[in-house]
């Protein structure tokens, strides 16, 4: 009896055990069931508040899309007016034009009643039928950055030849030759060219190739030119300019104490003395002996004058602003007195980055080689004849 009240006691106290771990676990699946609830709770929430952002940066992108549009096309409508404003002004520089850049002061009249009276008693005799001069500058293609801020960069003016001639700086004796101007275009730096070292530096910006030599610069305490052959590697003559007291020939670039020039003619020289220091000079040289064969001081004021070259035995010099704005043509000086300031077409060049510090005419191409701030540039020129002014 005693064992069966034991044995039920037992039973009882097993019974309410098992009843408290069945209640526990009740209770914790409760608990689980209620975080579950919460977790869906805030993950419906969440959906919703993503699915309203999502809405949101929809409907905030086709906004800007349709702000984007719009901003193209008033963007594109300011380009036309800018674009139309500019051909306008230049029809109008083109009627107008400006005061051409001359000074005349009675020290430039007594100048050239004595001295420049005497260098022009004789006629100047021109060795080719050349009549034409500028119009406007037709095209400008920008072909490459290489090198410094300030070079020049040309082709053989005298000779037909796909040869390009960079000089990159304004004191250095390495010329950089490549084959063709596709090899500079497509040249890392200068990897595609071949050096042509020169005996001596050059000085300034007034070099040209011409009939497979090199003419250059060289200043010591005279101002030397001098004639390399390209092919011989070697100077086959030199001469000191025979003219004292040089300054800078272009105030804008003033490191440039001498310009060389080719045209149809032949070669010829820009420079600027003591004596004539508001005014550039030109002087036409023989280029196989380096002889002055005559000379000329012009009305071109250096004063804010960038660059300079000839065509058909007329000077044009381009000037420019200490401030870079649009580079012009300002002043002409023809040999024969055939175009002169008041009648020759005021010529505008593009816009661009800078100020020129060199412009090479090739007469072969009848192209502008221009350097601006590392840029190499041709300008294409279109012409007329001067006899149509």
């Amino acid at each position: 009896m005693r064992g069966l009240v034991f044995l039920l006691a037992l039973v009882h106290v097993a019974t309410a055990q098992h009843q408290a771990l069945i209640d526990y676990l009740e209770r914790r699946l409760l608990a689980i069931e209620d975080r579950i609830s919460l977790w869906q709770e805030q993950t419906t929430r969440y959906a919703s508040e993503l699915r309203e952002l999502k809405q949101q940066m929809v409907s905030q992108l086709e906004s800007l899309d349709k702000e984007k549009e719009t901003l193209r096309m008033t963007l594109d409508g300011v380009g036309t007016r800018v674009d139309r404003v500019e051909r306008e002004l230049d029809y109008l520089e083109t009627q107008n034009g400006a005061q051409p850049c001359v000074d005349v002061d009675d020290k430039l009249i007594e100048q050239q009643v004595t001295l420049v009276k005497e260098k022009q008693k004789a006629k100047y005799f021109k060795l080719t039928d050349c009549s034409d001069m500028i119009s406007s500058i037709k095209a400008m293609k920008i072909l490459k950055r290489v090198g410094g801020a300030k070079g020049m960069w040309t082709k053989d003016t005298g000779v037909t030849s796909g040869k390009v001639y960079v000089f990159n700086g304004t004191a250095e004796d390495t010329i950089n030759e490549f084959a063709t101007v596709q090899d500079l275009t497509r040249s890392l730096g200068f990897s595609l060219s071949t050096d042509l070292k020169i005996p001596s530096s050059w000085k300034g910006l007034g070099h040209v190739v011409y009939n497979n030599h090199v003419y250059y610069v060289n200043q010591a305490e005279e101002i030397t030119v001098v004639k390399f052959d390209i092919r011989n590697k070697s100077v086959t003559d030199s001469a000191v300019f025979p003219v004292q007291d040089h300054v800078p020939v272009y105030g804008l670039n003033p490191e440039t104490v001498m310009d060389l020039a080719v045209d149809e003619e032949g070669l010829w020289a820009i420079y600027a003395t003591r004596q004539n220091e508001r005014h550039i000079s030109l002087a036409k040289m023989d280029s196989n002996s380096l002889d002055i064969e005559q000379m000329w001081d012009t009305n071109c004021p250096r004063e804010n004058a960038e660059a300079a070259f000839v065509i058909c035995g007329t000077l044009y010099v381009v000037y420019n602003t200490q401030q870079p704005s649009r580079s012009r043509v300002q002043c002409v000086f023809d040999v024969n007195d055939l175009v002169t300031n008041e009648e020759a077409p005021l010529v505008y060049f593009p816009k661009r980055y800078g100020f020129h510090s060199s412009l090479k005419y090739n007469p072969q191409e009848q192209l502008l080689y221009a350097w601006d701030d590392g840029y190499q540039i041709l300008y294409k020129l279109s012409m007329k004849k001067k006899l149509e002014i």
